[in-house]
């Protein structure tokens, strides 16, 4: 009877040895699927806040498009541009200083002040566009002051330029 006993030990040794195998196995594939998980979630993630700095870019581009308009504007009958994006925040060219701008945003895509500014023959400020070569999610739908940027391959493509619209009334001979 002692050797019966014996062996019944050893097959539960043996037994409890193998499951703890299984339980491994099992705790590797769950890690291997919380990995796959996390790693579609974070894709998801940086796929959101790139929708979101590009949203952040179209808002931006649209107070220095407007900044422009309203500095040049202000300017009487000169309709001068800015020579410098810091004059749309502050502008002296009157008694009383005007502010077209509170601050100069920074470039949402790359996080600086570094934009690329589009000017006049003369120098003069007429639009920005980001410096990023990132290429862009949106391709479709802009707003009619946007539509140039469809099908664009980078942000820097995105020009916001400041048009000057003429009145055809005010043009007869």
């Amino acid at each position: 009877m002692g050797q019966h006993c014996l062996r019944g030990e050893r097959r539960m040794r043996g037994s409890a040895h193998r499951s703890r195998g299984f339980t491994y196995i099992g705790i590797l594939v769950a890690v291997a699927i919380l990995g796959v998980s996390l790693a579609a979630a974070g894709t998801l993630w940086s796929f959101s806040a790139k929708r979101d700095k590009e949203a952040e870019l179209l808002f931006i581009g649209h107070q220095f498009r407007n900044a422009i308009a309203r500095y040049r504007a202000a300017g009487g009958g000169a309709f001068l541009l800015p020579k410098e994006l810091t004059d749309l925040v502050d502008d002296d060219r009157s008694p009383v200083p005007r502010h077209f701008l509170r601050k100069i945003y920074r470039d949402p895509m790359t996080g600086k002040d570094d934009w690329t500014l589009i000017r006049t023959n003369d120098g003069r400020i007429i639009g920005v566009a980001s410096s990023s070569i990132a290429t862009p999610i949106k391709k479709k739908n802009f707003d009619l002051d946007d539509a140039l940027f469809e099908d664009k391959e980078c942000y820097c493509d995105w020009q916001f330029v400041s048009v000057i619209r003429f009145n055809r009334a005010a043009r007869t001979p």
